[in-house]
């Protein structure tokens, strides 16, 4: 999904004089939205509206699929790149099958969160085309998630981003924050086609190419601006609907979808302190990787704050209440330190806190021959001094990590690095020199089309 650009209130204030509306758009107003004559356009074709709400648990089909079929509402489009990607798509059964299984644990609630708000099943799907329901799913434009938030856009919608998690991956938040910006689109273009196309490019560059149509006299509906738009969003309405086609009649197309039950698969459970992260599958009686399945916004060994939710199957959830109120010891081992001085290596507060370099390394994604830059917080084994103490929730939201190579140590031992040595350091100081500036979260450049580069 690209990050797109924030109208100004004035704008708002605008589209209000002309059609009694508000809308939420990007920060950079495109054309289409100084023109009045343009707005009043706009004004009108907001006026079709979305499904009424159903009631969901009203729905007693035992299979999600059909489920999700009895809500589509998106008018179908039926062209040559719709029967491309259908073929593409039916001629892959595994790759269906694996995506449905990942999708099996999250799909329940993106379709009860679609129907509360009354909104088309099929937008379900969404997730196929955009991360195959990987929730670890990340771009070369760092978007990440099922609904692949970028970062910039995933702040406008309140995903907390820092050293500890990223909402972007957690299906509540995320979930949450897609369907409210698609209604957005859908309340500013009237139309689910086009919002999708905006969800995808940005409803700034779909705002002009709306303007370059009808300034020609030529229609204004997703087909007929399809020759405006960039090659992945011409095909990604048209995806949506070949996986909407084959989930329709998927015999008509040779495709076995594996059953995914219309019943909740998780539950959330309340944490009210700081918890290891392997402390809790243990408690949930789960692995670590199935946990981490439906928990993936957590990013370090430790899951901190007092108002966290972890997602776990029902019957795990009264596994874990059952062995918490049995545990009787310290549930969370880490805290954090913060480097005040460059001269303190990792090797020195490894031996200062009875701990190795290698442990600090791990918890921290530290790559070999990096080094801490002074001002840098990192997570460390707890101590006898700090063991009853909880993260702060101050320095969860602040702390950042900065990295550069470690030449010291080599001069201080007398060795030179080798060829390959020295490029592994280069790379290696590059990489942490941009996974620094995200944990500061500085936001991509923006280009001079409004949309920020993916």
């Amino acid at each position: 999904m690209n990050e797109t650009t924030r109208s100004t209130y004035a704008l708002a204030i605008a589209l209000l004089s002309v059609s009694a509306i508000s809308h939420a758009a990007d920060s950079a107003p495109s054309p289409i939205a100084q023109s009045s004559s343009s707005a009043a356009v706009m004004a009108k074709a907001i006026l079709p509206q979305s499904p009424a709400p159903s009631k969901s648990d009203d729905y007693k089909d035992p299979d999600l699929w059909a489920r999700i079929r009895s809500g589509y509402a998106i008018p179908d489009i039926d062209n040559a790149l719709v029967a491309k990607h259908v073929q593409w798509y039916a001629s892959r059964p595994d790759y269906l099958t694996r995506t449905s299984g990942r999708a099996s644990l999250y799909l329940y609630h993106v379709v009860q969160e679609l129907e509360k708000r009354g909104m088309p099943t099929e937008l379900a799907l969404l997730p196929v085309i955009e991360s195959a329901f990987n929730p670890q799913a990340l771009s070369n434009a760092d978007a990440a998630g099922i609904w692949q938030f970028v970062p910039g856009t995933g702040r406008d919608f309140n995903l907390q981003q820092n050293m500890f998690k990223d909402e972007r991956r957690g299906v509540l938040a995320s979930t949450d924050a897609a369907l409210t910006y698609l209604q957005r689109l859908y309340t500013m273009f009237g139309d689910w086609q086009l919002a999708l196309a905006a969800y995808n490019w940005g409803e700034g560059n779909v705002q002009k190419a709306i303007q370059k149509n009808r300034a020609l006299g030529k229609p204004t509906d997703f087909e007929s601006l399809a020759e405006l738009m960039p090659a992945e969003t011409r095909n990604y309405v048209p995806k949506l609907q070949a996986v909407k086609n084959i989930i329709a009649n998927p015999a008509q197309y040779g495709v076995a979808l594996p059953t995914i039950d219309n019943t909740p698969y998780f539950v959330a459970v309340d944490k009210t302190s700081d918890i290891d992260l392997a402390v809790a599958a243990q408690l949930a009686e789960m692995s670590v990787d199935e946990f981490k399945a439906l928990n993936p916004q957590f990013k370090k060994p430790v899951i901190t704050g007092e108002s966290t939710k972890i997602l776990l199957p029902k019957e795990n959830a009264e596994k874990f209440n059952l062995n918490l109120a049995q545990w009787g010891r310290a549930l969370s081992t880490w805290t954090t330190h913060k480097i005040t001085s460059a001269r303190e290596s990792i090797a020195s507060l490894a031996a200062k806190l009875g701990t190795t370099p290698e442990v600090i390394r791990q918890a921290n994604n530290i790559p070999p021959q990096m080094r801490l830059k002074a001002g840098s917080t990192i997570l460390v084994p707890k101590t006898s001094a700090t063991a009853s103490n909880d993260i702060a929730e101050s320095i969860v939201e602040n702390a950042s990590m900065m990295l550069e190579a470690d030449r010291g140590e080599s001069r201080r031992s007398g060795r030179k690095l080798s060829g390959a040595q020295r490029f592994k350091a280069s790379a290696a100081h590059a990489v942490a020199e941009i996974k620094s500036r995200v944990s500061r979260g500085s936001k991509p450049a923006v280009n001079a089309n409004g949309r920020k580069r993916r």
